[in-house]
């Protein structure tokens, strides 16, 4: 079936796990997607009930409960079921994804197989029945279509969304599963067993060796009686050339009576492994005419009379007391004991035979026995009367569902009345549909359906429209994640100074907060990159109070040094230095600013009677400036005066020395 883009599930993300990449395929209750199990990294296959099915509380029940019971089940020749579970009207299962392809396919492609390919392809697929019958599972619906061959050469039973658990097998007058592998106990209203399994397995044996299936019709119900009333013919009657061990196993599984075969699958994966053994490798590789591919089988669902709960446990085995004339007839081989086949084929004969004489009883009168087929035979008469009404005129009648994809609504709606099919109406949100127009129908056109069968009519609602979620404050990447959430996404990113936003922080966001946008719309932002920057103040010198007033007013925050410095340059209490002296800042830093003590003030020495190149020395090492006089030329070059003397005086002030 063509994928439709409209589909409102590809692309979903299901349960905050399960994102659908694509649709695989389509069943009687369910559609199974591709999707991707986000939290553990895999591909996997999400089976999803239609959602009228979903609202129905009972059959949900049932689905989740069959869930459970296949999920106990694990076994490498067996599709796992992951995980199960409800979002809003969304019921899934999630099972194990097989990349490859099915029976179905091999058969259309190559039938009839050869016998050793049938044998290697069934035995892998009886292994995991069997691990399922033994955990109490019935499959219910096998068929080549359940049978997957992954491209690694893996072969895996999957679909057990149909199985009931033995233990807890409810008939509730509905017969559920594909009607060309159907065992007749489900068609006269018999609950399941693991036998009924067998049969079908049978059935696909037979298929897989002669290309067809043994029961063909116009009309399901016309194949559901074929299984009841007619017997499955041996394959050799098809392909002649086959193996006689081969025609057995089939009709030892095809039983019309269930207690005519295996009584489970371990049984006949055994009997099914002997004969492989048993045949020579001519007749493994024996290969017959192709024939003309079996169309794929669908799951159909055929009203039953049965309206009761059975629990179904194991058959009991009985022992039967045979009459004289029955020990007699049966031979007795005293030369040589029986192999395990020969036992058997022997046991078979010997329950068959056993059931005659009981079959003798009730023969009675031979008129009132033909009155009583006359009645059958009109009865199965009317019964397939009344199937043809109802499949060719009736209800059931095969109807072509009109294209109705780009029609008005009530356009499309008076195309399917015109048809005769019932629909309900199903609105989804499209990019590319127009609101009110139809987008197709479920399941897709040109196809043929019953006329009982409803249809979803799709009708667009227009493109899905998501908020703007508010996004000031926060981060860009918590913003970003915001817009994906929501189904948008992040566009353009502007900067900006602002005095009181954290640098990264969102200030705005364009188109604004509550906006309605389409899916993967951009929204552009704008990110602070903190207070703007400046040069900072330059306040040496200044008095301490001037000095902090023109700081803090320029958004500076202010701090002393706890320690003042001699500056002969800076009075005391006025600012000898800050940090730092220069460069930007911005609004909020600390600037710090250390006080001056004034000069240091230091006792001038007396230098009167000392030569002055001494003299000079001495008070140019204390910080002092010299003055030099010279009076007749300083001849002798000894200090006769000096000014100051013997007192303290600022450091760095200039002394004068009268030299002779």
């Amino acid at each position: 079936m063509q994928q439709p883009a409209t589909d409102s599930l590809v692309g979903a993300l299901i349960d905050g796990r399960y994102r659908v990449a694509s649709r695989l395929a389509r069943g009687g209750m369910s559609t199974v997607y591709l999707a991707s199990d986000t939290r553990l990294d895999r591909n996997v296959a999400l089976k999803v009930l239609y959602p009228y099915l979903a609202e129905d509380h009972n059959f949900l029940e049932r689905f989740e409960r069959e869930a459970k019971s296949a999920a106990r089940l694990s076994h490498p020749h067996v599709v796992g079921v992951y995980d199960q579970g409800l979002d809003g009207n969304v019921a899934y299962l999630a099972m194990e994804y097989v990349r490859g392809h099915t029976l179905r396919d091999l058969l259309n492609e190559s039938a009839p197989l050869t016998p050793r390919h049938a044998l290697a392809v069934l035995d892998p697929v009886i292994e995991g029945l069997s691990a399922a019958h033994a955990a109490g599972l019935v499959h219910r619906d096998i068929k080549p279509e359940n049978v997957l061959m992954s491209d690694d050469g893996r072969i895996k039973l999957g679909d057990f969304g149909l199985a009931r658990a033995v233990t807890t097998s409810t008939s509730t007058g509905t017969l559920i599963g594909t009607v060309a592998y159907l065992p007749p106990e489900l068609v006269t209203g018999t609950a399941a067993d693991e036998r009924s399994d067998v049969y079908s397995v049978g059935i696909m044996l037979f298929e897989m060796l002669t290309g067809r299936q043994p029961f063909t019709g116009d009309v399901p119900i016309q194949v559901a009686f074929q299984h009841v009333n007619s017997t499955v013919p041996a394959p050799s009657t098809l392909v002649p050339g086959l193996a006689a061990d081969l025609d057995e196993l089939v009709l030892w599984c095809t039983g019309s009576d269930p207690e005519q075969r295996p009584v489970d699958a371990a049984a006949l994966l055994g009997e099914l492994r002997h004969v492989h053994k048993s045949l020579t490798d001519a007749q493994l590789d024996f290969q017959a005419a192709p024939a003309a591919p079996a169309r794929s089988s669908a799951t159909e669902v055929i009203a039953s009379d049965l309206h009761r709960t059975t629990v179904i446990s194991r058959p009991a085995q009985h022992t039967r007391i045979f009459s004289a004339g029955e020990a007699a007839a049966a031979p007795v081989d005293e030369q040589r004991p029986l192999s395990t086949r020969e036992a058997k084929k022997r046991q078979r004969e010997l329950a068959r035979n056993a059931r005659r004489p009981e079959q003798n009883l009730r023969r009675g009168n031979p008129r009132r026995r033909g009155a009583i087929w006359i009645l059958v035979l009109a009865i199965v008469a009317a019964l397939v009367a009344a199937a043809g009404w109802f499949f060719g005129m009736g209800p059931g009648a095969l109807v072509s569902v009109p294209d109705v994809a780009g029609k008005p609504v009530a356009e499309a709606q008076s195309m399917l009345q015109e048809q005769g099919l019932e629909y309900r109406l199903q609105e989804v949100f499209d990019e590319k549909v127009a609101k009110g127009i139809a987008v197709g129908t479920e399941p897709d056109a040109p196809i043929e359906v019953r006329r009982f069968e409803h249809l979803d009519l799709v009708v667009s609602k227009g493109p899905e429209l998501f908020a703007v979620p508010p996004l000031a404050g926060m981060s860009l990447e918590k913003a970003t994640n915001a817009l994906e959430e929501a189904n948008l996404s992040a566009g353009k990113v502007k900067k900006a100074f602002d005095e009181d936003a954290a640098a990264g922080t969102v200030l705005s966001h364009k188109p604004a907060e509550g906006k309605q946008l389409r899916r993967g719309t951009a929204v552009d932002l704008t990110v602070s990159k903190g207070p703007k920057p400046f040069d900072v103040p330059q306040v040496v010198g200044q008095p301490q109070g001037d000095a902090a007033a023109a700081l803090e007013g320029a958004g500076l925050k202010v701090e002393i040094a706890p320690e003042a410095v001699f500056d002969r340059d800076v009075p005391e209490g006025s600012v000898a230095s800050q940090a730092p002296a220069a460069g930007q800042v911005i609004r909020g830093d600390t600037v710090t600013l250390t006080l001056s003590k004034g000069p240091r003030m230091i006792e001038v020495p007396d230098m009167v009677g000392r030569q002055v190149d001494d003299a000079e020395r001495q008070l140019k090492e204390l910080g002092f400036k010299v003055e030099v006089n010279e009076i007749l030329g300083g001849f002798f070059g000894t200090v006769r005066a000096q000014d100051p003397v013997n007192e303290s005086v600022p450091e760095g002030s200039v002394i004068t020395l009268t030299v002779v």
